[in-house]
This record gives C-alpha cells, sequence and structure tokens, in this order.
C-alpha cells in the first residue's frame, strides 16, 4: 500500500489535539513489529501502519484497522450530517464534528 488512505479504526483513539477520532488520514506505510523498539510474539499483531508523514502521524496496530480507503484527496473534516433512531425518540438527526484525524 502506498499513498494517501482513509483508515477506519476498530475502537476509538486519541489524537495529540486530545479529541477522539475513529479514523485517521494521510500517507501509508506498512512497518514491521520492531516499530515500537519490541519484538511481538505470535499472540501479538505483527505489523503496523504509519499514517501520515514524518513530522505528524499515527501508527496504528493492523489488528486495528477495520478499513482502508485509498483516498488521494484530504476527505470532508467539516460538521456533516449523521442520525440516530430508537423506538422511544425516533429518528434524530445531528450534524457531529469530523472523526477524521488528519494526519499530515
Amino acid at each position: 500500500m502506498k499513498g494517501n488512505y482513509l483508515i477506519t479504526t476498530d475502537e476509538w483513539f486519541v489524537a495529540p489535539d486530545g479529541k477522539q477520532y475513529h479514523s485517521a488520514w494521510g500517507n501509508i506505510e506498512i512497518l514491521g513489529d520492531d516499530i515500537l523498539g519490541i519484538k511481538t510474539n505470535r499472540m501479538s499483531v505483527n505489523w503496523f501502519a504509519k499514517v501520515g508523514d514524518n513530522d505528524k502521524h499515527i501508527i496504528i496496530a493492523g489488528c486495528q484497522i477495520h478499513y482502508a480507503v485509498i483516498c488521494k484527496e484530504k476527505p470532508n473534516t467539516k460538521p456533516s450530517e449523521s442520525w440516530s433512531a430508537d423506538v422511544a425518540n425516533g429518528l434524530k438527526k445531528y450534524k457531529p464534528p469530523s472523526r477524521i484525524y488528519i494526519a499530515q
């Protein structure tokens, strides 16, 4: 994999700005398991994805990547429409802030 990707993770993560995100966008580089200075065993993930550039990036364990979508241009980071629904309240539309961490 090379180029800019939008990576959706299985779990939320906190970025350096203190906000919670569920996706990261940027140039991707696949790394081995020695990137953090430890050698993993067969019970652990054995690869990581570096998303972003050398000055600003996030390292995501391969087992946490749910989707990887090629995305050459920076994705929309403005609030966009979302919704929730339940029996008591019906359909509720709202515009949450972006959940995409821009790692470049």
